[in-house]
């Protein structure tokens, strides 16, 4: 290889590991409960929870059944629900699991739609 070639695969792989550190600088830990879109966002709670849902018993006696209900028979998504914040998640599957659990999610979110792509999903003790 001559000098240009070699000089130009250094820059290279300097680029692509700059771009790696850089998406691992983007990953955050985020922790809530996975909760449905309708109870956190509002449409049919007035708690941003399943307070209401729960005392009436119309949804199930626990925070798991309301969330399973809500996305099964009510059009909801799997949502982190922290605080007055609500994150919409890429990946519903790894959420179905811990639906209605404290959890912590590791990931990148898209400020624009705050959607959290999801690497990890842990219960919180």
């Amino acid at each position: 290889m001559d000098r240009k070639s070699i000089l130009t695969a250094i820059f290279a792989m300097a680029l692509c590991l700059s771009a790696t550190s850089a998406d691992k600088e983007k990953i955050k830990t985020y922790s809530g409960e996975i909760a449905d879109s309708q109870c956190a966002l509002n449409v049919h709670s007035l708690t941003r929870s399943h307070e209401e849902m729960l005392k009436s018993k119309s949804m199930g006696g626990t925070s798991r059944n309301c969330t399973l209900y809500c996305i099964q028979y009510l059009g909801g998504d799997f949502v982190l629900s922290s605080k007055n914040d609500v994150f919409r998640l890429d990946d519903q599957d790894k959420a179905k699991q811990f639906a209605g659990m404290k959890v912590k999610i590791t990931g990148n979110m898209d400020a624009k739609t705050k959607m959290v792509h999801v690497e990890t999903i842990e219960e919180e003790p």
